[in-house]
């Protein structure tokens, strides 16, 4: 599977924003089969704090939607339930877990008021993705070093322009 320029965002964000010592993109669970189907498009883990930030990624700048609102909450209450599920079997050694949805167009209403329903799920979405975004461009202001995420490099430059 290749990485999305939105798990870039994300990968960026936990890495250098929350000082994430591991990230790793599409993590599927071990054994494959139908449970393998199950990725989850982005990890972080702190190992100074034992804490494992478990992202959902969806890039749509048209507005999230994946046909109605109905079956659009459904699939992101499935994704949720598999982000429980992957950290209760493979992440038992961090006792602090964050759930995360990004998308940086949801339209407000129906979505968002089922959303944020979602007990657990912290959403960083519209103007809370824009925010962090405006973190990672002025931390691409202030380094040189090459992170290796594409996305973070992309801001870097564009913040070391010369006229």
């Amino acid at each position: 599977m290749i990485t999305d320029v939105g798990e870039y965002i994300v990968g960026a964000y936990l890495k250098l924003i929350l000082k994430c010592d591991f990230i790793d993109y599409n993590v599927r669970p071990p054994g494959g089969g139908l449970k393998g189907l199950n990725e989850l498009d982005v990890i972080g883990l702190d190992f100074k704090s034992q804490t494992a930030y478990i992202c959902e990624v969806t890039t749509h700048i048209r507005g999230l939607q994946y046909g109605t609102h109905s079956v659009t909450i459904k699939r992101i209450k499935k994704k949720h339930r598999n982000q429980k599920q992957y950290a209760k079997k493979y992440l038992k050694a961090f006792p602090n877990v964050h759930f995360m949805f990004w998308s940086p167009y949801v339209p407000v209403g129906e979505l968002t008021k089922e959303l944020n329903k979602m007990k657990g799920l912290e959403l960083y979405i519209n103007r809370d993705y824009k925010v962090r975004i405006a973190y990672l461009m002025a931390e691409a202001s202030t380094t040189t070093h090459d992170t290796r995420n594409p996305f973070f490099r992309m801001l870097q430059i564009i913040e070391h322009m010369r006229d």
